[in-house]
């Protein structure tokens, strides 16, 4: 059975799994489901057509599922869906989807977002993503699987972050950031890629190797982006995360992505 506190309100028709607890002060709107095992601290405010998994540890003062921060915005039904094994510290804002941006903001499992950090509308956050303190995340970002974004860090409308990816802190990203790269300056460019994420989960030496070498080949040979890109898949013909590289870059179209500021820059 769910614990709720007395100072609490949990609006009728909202749905609290096995186990959730309830802290004081805090406000669950109608539409609202919290999976099993969830504990909301105190003053936490859980709005709009909002579903959190399992297990979930949502702190102090945190505003999930109020309506976007998009003057086009309308009323439309639109969503929050966050998965399983979520931490989201003090201060966090996150914003449900809007009609312009397919009417959902979705983040993945095991996620933490730290205290005052931003999610905004339409965003799609993949599975063991790290935000920081103060991190602002723009409408309609797409970050992938075990990204890490550093302290005071932004992420401009529409802009890709690849997996694996590391933002360092105070960084404002405003192109793609390729998959296992590594961003940092005050406009983001790319630095290399992120060699402590890929050595912390233990991607082979090989693996890295050849990462390195592509990449080389990359940012750093003559010719157009698309015949370094051509050249370079050419050359690792079987090499799963250059692909990924390639196929993130690809599917950008004409859309800029960081790049280095030197041709040598360090890998």
């Amino acid at each position: 059975m769910p614990q709720i506190h007395p100072t609490a309100v949990v609006e009728d028709g909202a749905r609290l799994g096995d186990g959730v607890t309830i802290g004081p002060f805090c406000h669950i709107g109608p539409q609202v489901e919290l999976g099993a095992g969830s504990e909301v601290k105190s003053h936490v405010v859980i709005a709009g057509n909002t579903t959190i998994g399992a297990r979930a540890s949502i702190f102090p003062f945190a505003s999930i599922g109020h309506q976007p921060q998009d003057l086009k915005y309308r009323g439309e039904a639109s969503s929050l869906t966050i998965g399983d094994n979520c931490i989201i510290r003090e201060g966090v804002t996150m914003n449900p989807g809007t009609e312009g941006g397919g009417g959902r903001t979705v983040i993945g499992h095991s996620c933490a977002f730290l205290a005052n950090s931003h999610v905004g509308h339409d965003c799609q956050i993949g599975n063991n993503v790290v935000i920081v303190n103060n991190v602002m995340l723009a409408g309609h970002v797409t970050i992938g699987d075990f990204a890490v974004l550093g302290g005071g860090s932004a992420v401009i409308q529409f802009a890709r972050v690849g997996q694996h990816a590391m933002v360092g802190g105070l960084t404002g990203v405003e192109n793609d950031l390729i998959p296992y790269g590594l961003a940092k300056g005050n406009r983001a460019y790319l630095a290399g890629l992120n060699l402590v994420g890929l050595k912390r989960r233990n991607f082979s030496r090989e693996t890295i190797q050849d990462m390195r070498r592509a990449y080389t080949m990359i940012f750093g040979s003559e010719g157009t982006l698309a015949e370094r890109v051509a050249a370079t898949a050419v050359e690792f013909p079987d090499q799963p995360q250059v692909h990924e590289i390639l196929d993130f870059i690809r599917a950008g179209g004409n859309k800029a992505i960081c790049a280095p500021l030197n041709a040598d820059e360090q890998v």
